[in-house]
């Protein structure tokens, strides 16, 4: 493939008007890029704009912004004139399977076949978007986490039709522009981050509609629990952690037989030996040759900053 160098990535094409694209736009400015954005249609323009000022007062702290109104944005109702010398297209239409289809089959024929194109779809499989793109090999996922100006994740994976060129471009482009991507192992709908949201999500669901917890003790109970931990260590190295200097091998060990218990409505998975080697090699892997007492002790340090930062 002859893909843009992405050294070379000046002016972004922005598809879509709600949070997530409104928020991608206001995350390329805020890294010196030019954007063209589109939009359906002209009612849009006001919410769009009010999103990218909400955006712009978080981005300040962050980052050397010029004022918003510096920056260089162009606004279009029409796709063609649009994505006219842009250099990278980032997608973020609405979750409609048939729309996107149609809007990749239109984008495959009119965006010059060196230009990469994006679609923040939080749950579809670019096999099913790029179905009728002529040019599906340089077309992925690449799925942000909601404010895409605020967090850093991106979830990155191809189709069946897309090359590894392409995923591996995409990849170095968004560390260049200070993103934090993940390249998926396969192509799962739902990706990693949300289903694990989704998982959380049903279990809030479950307790509020038995009358077991109401919205606001979910909340309580999570903010002020894992949520600070969990920024600081994920849910693997956190059990890992947990369990001493044994690690996630005492805690399968012990704890293992607690995934029988109907603690949650969704079906554990069999704790076979396999899936307890791969989760304990898989912790030894991030942990490297840190000790216990160096995790925790830095685990507890960041902890007590979010609890800080949370008090305030």
């Amino acid at each position: 493939m002859d893909l843009i160098n992405k050294n070379d990535v000046k002016t972004i094409g922005s598809i879509g008007a709600g949070p997530i694209g409104a928020g991608w736009v206001a995350y390329f400015l805020s890294q010196g890029l030019s954007v063209k954005a589109y939009l359906h249609n002209e009612s849009e323009e006001n919410n769009f704009y009010s999103m990218l000022r909400t955006a712009w007062v978080s981005l300040k702290k962050l980052y050397n912004v010029k004022k918003l109104e510096e920056t260089n944005l162009e606004i279009f109702f029409d796709l063609s004139e649009c994505i006219k010398k842009v250099d990278f297209i980032q997608e973020s239409a609405p979750e409609i399977l048939s729309l996107k289809q149609s809007l990749y089959k239109e984008l495959g024929e009119i965006v010059p076949k060196n230009v990469i194109i994006c679609s923040s779809t939080s749950g579809m499989k670019m096999t099913d978007i790029q179905t009728l793109c002529k040019t599906p090999e340089r077309t992925v996922v690449a799925h942000p986490f909601n404010p895409p100006y605020l967090l850093p994740l991106v979830e990155i994976v191809g189709g069946k039709k897309t090359k590894e060129e392409a995923v591996n471009w995409v990849y170095d482009f968004f560390i260049k522009i200070g993103k934090s991507p993940l390249v998926l192992k396969k192509e799962i709908p739902g990706f990693i981050a949300t289903r694990l949201q989704e998982a959380l999500w049903r279990e809030a669901l479950h307790m509020v509609n038995n009358n077991e917890a109401t919205p606001e003790q979910i909340d309580i109970a999570l903010m002020n629990g894992p949520a600070p931990r969990m920024a600081i260590q994920g849910q693997c190295l956190a059990f890992h952690v947990a369990c001493g200097e044994g690690g996630m091998a005492t805690n399968l060990d012990q704890f293992g037989p607690a995934l029988e218990l109907p603690w949650t409505r969704l079906k554990a998975p069999e704790l076979t030996k396999k899936l307890r080697d791969k989760m304990v090699d898989g912790c030894e892997k991030i942990v490297k040759d840190q000790k216990f007492q160096n995790l925790a002790s830095e685990r507890d340090k960041k902890i007590v900053e979010i609890i800080k930062i949370q008090r305030k």
